[in-house]
């Protein structure tokens, strides 16, 4: 018989997990969470957006329906999205009915009263400008990128270009040199920031989109439209810093040459 001391050694645990072991399988979990969390964020929260932008609508619209065309009168649960079509069905009816001569004199006709009232006035007009300007598609205000040097010499910002000001605005600017409105989103938010006059000739455009820029803004470079389109901003930049030094340069006085004494043998 074999002694105890002849047996091989017993291990010390037979559950214990070496810890590079450990370590793999904590980063395993941590990069399948995180691309999990990758594909399904952007579409959680796209998914949750419109569907509150469907409710609010269905909310605005569902008390002008009357009871017998909605669709949970004869549904024992309701429709998301009736006030939507009805809304879209609505403004189109409303779209077409405006460019007929009966429409438009209702229009004229509605506008001539609003103008009347001095409270009223200026909100509608307001509104009716920018929602001319946004949602007709003729012209360019606010589609236009461009890069402007602020908040401090050498640093760079995303504008949007807008229009050049009213007459009134622009013989108050200083200087002869044509002045351009332009708003600066905030980031991560692009529906607040600045918006000021500069001179045209301080605003460099920029071959860019006006959704790609604010991808840009709201994901505070994160995530670039693209590497090419980047380094020609960044060459673009670098053009203007130039010129800003060359101009500066010029605008310093040269000194005064001054002749030399002839030379006497």
């Amino acid at each position: 018989m074999s002694s105890r001391d002849d047996l091989p050694p017993k291990p010390d645990s037979l559950t214990e997990v070496p810890p590079e072991s450990h370590h793999g399988l904590m980063f395993r979990f941590r990069n399948y969470f995180l691309t999990g969390l990758v594909v399904a964020g952007p579409v959680a929260i796209t998914l949750y957006i419109t569907w509150w932008f469907v409710t609010w609508v269905d909310g605005l619209v569902r008390p002008f329906v009357p009871l017998a065309y909605r669709p949970e009168t004869y549904l024992p649960f309701g429709v998301p999205g009736s006030g939507l079509i009805v809304a879209v069905i609505g403004l189109t009816l409303l779209g077409f009915l405006t460019a007929n001569l009966i429409g438009r004199t209702l229009v004229d006709l509605g506008e001539r009263l609003l103008g009347r009232i001095p409270a009223v006035r200026a909100v509608y007009r307001g509104l009716k400008q920018v929602f001319e300007t946004l949602f007709s598609g003729k012209g360019s205000s606010l589609r236009r990128v461009g890069l402007v040097e602020f908040p401090s010499p050498g640093m760079w910002s995303i504008v949007l270009i807008s229009q050049p000001p009213s007459e009134e605005v622009a013989n108050r600017l200083p200087g002869d040199e044509e002045q351009i409105s332009v708003f600066l989103p905030c980031a991560p938010n692009p529906t607040t920031g600045f918006f000021f006059y500069l001179p045209k000739s301080k605003i460099i455009e920029v071959d860019m989109s006006a959704e790609d820029a604010a991808t840009l803004i709201m994901s505070c470079g994160v995530v670039q439209p693209g590497s090419d389109q980047q380094k020609k901003v960044a060459a673009l930049a670098s053009t203007a810093n130039a010129a800003r030094l060359a101009n500066t340069a010029a605008q310093q006085p040269s000194p005064k040459l001054e002749p030399e004494p002839a030379k006497v043998d």
